[in-house]
């Protein structure tokens, strides 16, 4: 009798091993759901509707966008948390994620034990503009009238915990200054405000804010990588400009709810490799300012936990909070 029912659970364990990868063969077989939990317009919602477009072409199945925009990108993200495993569910999520796991301690999911995580898709160096009419046409003397000034100047960001704002919240530590964070429900909002004089300034990504720097809009003043952008040769780093040390990106990957079939985890993280290393992609990608990222599901893993930890350090030390 036990050795029937030991014949019976290792048929029946061949068997579950068997469907797994015939199940991420045929997957998808239905319309897949990317929820972005940013506002439209932003470098999130950009490359994600990007990289539902080349999934779609790959898989033959429907990749749609689904903005869901608020609570710092809570709202959106545990919508997924809660939906079902079953990989027709997805998030496009960002270093915001990786800052809200210290920064907002009360959230109602963590971010390594209720989601899987899939791939990276790329990262951006953010530049700092100011305001056309502002009296600031270096970095340093941003920081001088800043520091004459304490509390009179705003930077907008996109919502709390994003890298818009920790890039403004790094700043004010490394600077020693004092600017009043102004957050929005997305970065189309803030970038709106910053052009029209309403507030003085904003860290933006690159391939967004470009334009409007070309046009006279805005002021450029400084990037915020570790060498520059090849976007904007002639705009200095932040730590070549006077705060030694700086550096922050924004990136983006793919996660989706805890329990997805790692079948179909690593058939995604296969398929989005594939962009991320296609020629005519990078050279694309080169000339927004944004590097592409390919990594493997155990390796995307290992970096998240690391930007986690990371980012716990700058807010501790930085003093960032939310209100």
């Amino acid at each position: 009798m036990a050795a029937g029912w030991t014949r019976r659970g290792f048929v029946a364990l061949v068997g579950a091993a068997l469907i797994a990868p015939a199940a991420a063969q045929d997957y998808p077989t239905r319309p897949v759901r990317i929820v972005v939990p940013f506002a439209p317009g932003g470098s999130a919602d950009v490359y994600g509707r990007f990289i539902a477009q080349r999934l779609q072409e790959a898989l033959g199945q429907g990749f749609v966008i689904d903005n869901r925009p608020g609570g710092g990108s809570l709202i959106g993200t545990d919508a997924v948390a809660k939906s079902a495993p079953d990989g027709y569910t997805l998030l496009l999520m960002s270093n915001t994620h990786t800052v809200n796991e210290s920064l907002i301690p009360d959230r109602p999911f963590q971010l390594m034990r209720d989601f899987a995580p899939i791939a990276p898709i790329n990262a951006s160096d953010l530049v700092l503009v100011v305001k056309a009419g502002l009296p600031a046409n270096t970095l340093g003397d941003l920081i001088k009238v800043a520091k004459v000034k304490p509390g009179g100047m705003s930077y907008a960001s996109s919502g709390p915990g994003t890298p818009y704002h920790m890039a403004g919240e790094l700043f004010k530590a490394q600077a020693g200054i004092d600017i009043v964070h102004i957050p929005y429900k997305g970065s189309a909002g803030a970038r709106t405000d910053v052009l029209g004089g309403q507030l003085e300034m904003m860290f933006d990504a690159i391939p967004t804010m470009t334009e409007h720097i070309k046009s006279g809009k805005v002021r450029a003043l400084a990037t915020t990588g570790k060498t520059r952008s090849a976007t904007l040769p002639d705009v200095p780093t932040l730590a070549e400009a006077g705060v030694p040390g700086y550096e922050a990106t924004i990136w983006l990957g793919l996660m989706a709810p805890k329990g997805t079939p790692a079948a179909v985890i690593r058939r995604l993280n296969a398929e989005v490799s594939k962009i991320t290393t296609n020629p005519e992609v990078r050279r694309a990608w080169a000339l927004q300012g944004t590097t592409p990222m390919t990594m493997g599901v155990d390796e995307f893993t290992r970096y998240l936990g690391e930007d986690i930890a990371k980012w716990a350090q700058i807010v501790k030390i930085s003093g960032a909070k939310v209100d």
